[in-house]
């Protein structure tokens, strides 16, 4: 009988996770009931946010239970269906766990064409990454031709689709991540106007070398000393968009928050956090426009996949928060 490769939480994990976190477990794979369909996952999304989906702590969704299977975005065939939306043989994504094989019953899943775009696309641009970026920036920072953007973790999966869709719109875009080989890609590739190594000190002196106007949109994904400092350079009237803090997900004390908020004020800006679940039903808006922009050549996906089936969850995801990964980190299972 084929069985179903599994990691499930084995504890909370104080800092970052460890082995003892995690419980691999092999069962025999489920037949689907009425209106259930079973899935073959080919791909797993690793994602900051699986950290804190770890927590015990109230949050905008329910913790993982202890024993349950972790949490997680995957795409993957339909091997078995019983369930009228959903026939054998077509890909789909959706909440599926990290193991090999899921049931569902079809609550927020949804069917891939992988004829125009490869299947781990679906979980980075094409998916709720691209989708965090998209209106993250778009709605919240609301960009402005000629004003200067930066993003923190710009060599990452929500990071680098923001900054281009920010060079898209006009703006000036500055990004910020650890080290030369990132911060080149930056500019190469991804098209940010400069970038700020964060790993080689004097950021706020970097900061006011590029960005000597001040900033009108900042995209926060870390959090912590770089928000901090983006803060202190903020331009009058200036967006700031809370959209992940992964520099304090593992920390083993409190989180810490921006000692200078009071710039906020000063400069009459605003601070905005969002999750991109409540824009659900603008999805297909944005996947029209990130999938115009892949076509013309406007935006690069880059996705950094890690091979070795479900067993190698627990090193591929300490990858994530090592910063090993560019664009979006996938692991293939």
């Amino acid at each position: 009988m084929t069985a179903n490769a599994q990691y499930r939480l084995a504890a909370r994990p104080v800092g970052l996770p460890k082995p003892a976190d995690w419980q691999y477990t092999e069962e025999p794979v489920a037949e689907p009931g009425d209106g259930q369909f079973l899935v073959e996952n080919q791909y797993v999304s690793l994602d900051p946010a699986m950290r804190g989906w770890m927590n015990a702590g109230k949050s905008y969704l329910p913790p993982v239970g202890i024993g349950e299977v972790m949490r997680a975005m995957a795409v993957g065939t339909v091997v078995s269906s019983k369930h009228p939306g959903f026939a054998e043989g077509e890909v789909v994504q959706g909440v599926f766990g990290v193991q090999k094989y899921a049931i569902s019953d079809g609550t927020r899943v949804s069917t891939v064409d992988t004829s125009l775009t490869p299947a781990p696309m679906h979980l980075g641009t094409l998916g709720s990454t691209g989708f965090t970026a998209y209106f993250g920036l778009l709605d919240i920072g609301k960009p402005e031709p000629g004003q200067t953007v930066v993003v923190s973790a710009a060599a990452g999966a929500v990071g680098s689709i923001a900054g281009q869709i920010a060079k898209i719109k006009g703006c000036r875009v500055i990004g910020i991540a650890g080290g030369p080989e990132k911060c080149e890609l930056l500019v190469k590739e991804f098209g940010f106007d400069a970038a700020i190594d964060y790993k080689a000190g004097d950021v706020r002196g970097q900061l006011k070398q590029y960005a000597p106007n001040g900033v009108d949109v900042y995209f926060d994904n870390v959090g912590g000393e770089i928000l901090e400092a983006v803060l202190g350079r903020l331009a009058r009237g200036a967006r700031v968009i809370i959209s992940g803090a992964v520099s304090q997900y593992n920390a083993e004390t409190p989180m810490s928050g921006p000692a200078n908020y009071m710039q906020l004020l000063v400069q009459r800006a605003s601070m905005t956090g969002f999750l991109v679940f409540d824009y659900a039903a603008r999805y297909p808006e944005a996947t029209a426009d990130l999938a115009a922009w892949l076509r013309d050549g406007r935006i690069t996906s880059r996705e950094t996949i890690v091979d070795g089936g479900i067993a190698a969850f627990p090193e591929a995801l300490l990858g994530l928060f090592a910063g090993k990964n560019t664009g979006k980190l996938i692991l293939a299972v």
